[in-house]
């Protein structure tokens, strides 16, 4: 997002924290609520065009959400979504993406307050490296002719009593409803947003054998160091780098293992 977009996002943010931190709101039934406020924006787009008309007064536009709302979901996501359209947007898509992330970072609150946030982390991941490896699992959850009432069984049966009830519930949401976006893109937009909620960042560490927990903790403090931010782990054990180990964070790789010196040199003779 960009400009006015990326600042209605932010206050959109501050809001659901102040809301969820201060005040004993449910925020499962929040994150579904909002949920099912993204499904309607997506679907219908003439209303979301004129819930982000810049021309409209935004009291304007926080008073058609509230007619339209009320009834539906509870005050707190009514006040959410009116707050949210008062604000100005650069697309109307964006305010479809906005509403969807408040859904998902409700979700992640909630697994927060009860200790869980780590353990929903690491599903996340690890069913991301289980979805790249099974080509056959990757089909079935992204086949366009299969229903959504069938890819959310199909996931239930695989993660339930299996993994945390908030990794199912943002997994089956993302694969019954993804938006146009890759399978892969939406776990990864996942995994992210569950390390913002304690400001850290995500690096994907892989090595050829598994890591000690001393070597956990002081890579960990190494990157914590090197970002200025405390960094989540999110490991994975290949045989293909040989030893060593490579870092991924965002879009930038730090490459320590024994194969990539191999290609180095042998880019360096063959030049």
């Amino acid at each position: 997002m960009n400009g006015a977009s990326r600042e209605a996002l932010s206050a959109a943010r501050e809001s659901l924290d102040a809301l969820t931190d201060n005040t004993p709101v449910d925020a499962t039934k929040l994150a579904d609520e909002l949920a099912a406020v993204t499904v309607l924006l997506d679907r219908e787009v003439s209303l979301r065009r004129v819930l982000t008309d810049p021309a409209q007064p935004g009291e304007a536009k926080a008073e058609l959400a509230q007619r339209l709302l009320r009834g539906q979901v509870g005050g707190e996501t009514v006040d959410l979504v009116s707050g949210m359209v008062r604000s100005r947007w650069s697309r109307s898509r964006d305010l479809v993406d906005a509403t969807e992330e408040l859904a998902n970072t409700a979700d992640l609150t909630a697994a927060q307050k009860a200790g869980a946030l780590d353990d929903v982390e690491d599903e996340l991941f690890r069913f991301g490296r289980i979805v790249s490896s099974s080509t056959e699992l990757r089909s079935a959850l992204t086949d366009k002719a299969a229903t959504a009432t069938a890819k959310g069984t199909l996931l239930r049966s695989l993660l339930g009593g299996k993994a945390h009830a908030t990794t199912e519930r943002l997994v089956v949401r993302l694969v019954t409803q993804p938006r146009g976006r890759s399978l892969e893109a939406g776990l990864e937009s996942l995994s992210k947003l569950a390390a913002a909620r304690r400001d850290r960042m995500v690096a994907v560490v892989t090595s050829a054998v598994p890591l000690s927990d001393r070597q956990k903790q002081r890579l960990g403090a190494v990157l914590a160091k090197l970002y200025g931010r405390e960094m989540h782990l999110n490991l994975d054990v290949d045989p293909a780098v040989l030893g060593g180990i490579t870092v991924r964070v965002g879009d930038e790789v730090i490459d320590g293992s024994i194969a990539e010196r191999l290609g180095e040199a042998t880019r360096r003779l063959a030049g």
